[in-house]
C-alpha cells in the first residue's frame, strides 16, 4: 500500500556523559520532502524467539530503509538497502538484514563468509 503523506521524519536523541555533564546530540532525517508516495509497512516475524520481531520498513524513493530492533542494541537500527542479486538486502554497521519473499535472516558480515545466520525468520501472516 502506497501512502501520499507529508514528509516522514526519523529523530533520534543521543546523551553522551562526560565530566561536565551529559551532551545531547540529535539526528533529523527527512524522507518523501520531494512529494513523492512514501510507503511504510511494519511487518511481524517469527524468528524463533518468545515475541515476534517487529520490522518498520520504509520506502520514499531514492531511500528504502528497515527499522529493525536487535537484542544487543539499545536502540533498533536503521538498515539501508543495498544491491542485491534478488531479495532485498539491507545494511547497517556490521549488519545485513536479507528478506526474499516472506524470509528474512540477519547476517554479522564480521563472521566467517560461510557463517549461519544470527537470526532465521519468517513472516506471520494473518491471512488464514
Amino acid at each position: 500500500m502506497t501512502i501520499k503523506m507529508a514528509p516522514l521524519v526519523l529523530a533520534s536523541v543521543l546523551i553522551f556523559p562526560g565530566s561536565a555533564g551529559a551532551v545531547q546530540t540529535s539526528l533529523l532525517l527527512e524522507l518523501g520532502a520531494g512529494g513523492g508516495d512514501l510507503e511504510r509497512r511494519v511487518i511481524l516475524y517469527d524468528c524463533g524467539a518468545e515475541a515476534p520481531l517487529e520490522v518498520t520498513y520504509l520506502n520514499a524513493a531514492p531511500n528504502f530503509l528497515a527499522v529493525v530492533p536487535l537484542e544487543d542494541e539499545p536502540e533498533p537500527l536503521i538498515f539501508s538497502a543495498v544491491l542485491s542479486g534478488s531479495g532485498v538486502r539491507y545494511a547497517a554497521g556490521h549488519w545485513l538484514w536479507m528478506t526474499q519473499g516472506s524470509d528474512a535472516s540477519l547476517l554479522d558480515v564480521t563472521l566467517d563468509e560461510d557463517a549461519e545466520p544470527v537470526l532465521s525468520c519468517e513472516e506471520i501472516s494473518n491471512t488464514p
